[in-house]
């Protein structure tokens, strides 16, 4: 299957899937998800969805677990907007790209902080003698 076709199957799950979770689904467990991809099987069968979660690690499996319990409802949401012969059987996973990100950020603002101090605490040579 091409790759133009995958990449809009793809787009179209992200976005059904996003619209449903935002919107429909009432699932208490499942609060501050933001889907960030799907990955779609070449045979359409499949697919998985990247999620960001907001919150420690319990929230975070809360909402995994939300999520999964879910699927046959999100499943239906795609069948109603593609049309396909096969509706993907959906899988929910963690990105941690965008935690990642984060604590890299943390950890270049505390590196520059350092580095200004330090540059304070030094005196400007002037190289004059």
């Amino acid at each position: 299957m091409s790759s133009r076709r995958l990449a809009r199957m793809a787009q179209a799950i992200r976005e059904s899937v996003s619209s449903a979770i935002l919107f429909e689904l009432k699932d208490p467990r499942v609060q501050d998800v933001t889907v960030v991809g799907v990955d779609v099987a070449g045979d359409l069968r499949s697919a998985r969805v990247r999620v960001t979660v907001r919150g420690d690690s319990k929230a975070q499996a809360l909402s995994l677990h939300g999520l999964r319990s879910a699927r046959g409802f999100l499943q239906s949401k795609i069948g109603a907007r593609l049309e396909t012969r096969y509706i993907p059987v959906l899988e929910f996973t963690l990105d941690d790209g965008a935690r990642q990100l984060l604590e890299a950020a943390q950890l270049l603002s505390e590196i520059e902080r350092e580095q200004l101090t330090t540059a304070e605490e030094t005196p400007e040579l002037t190289g004059e003698d």
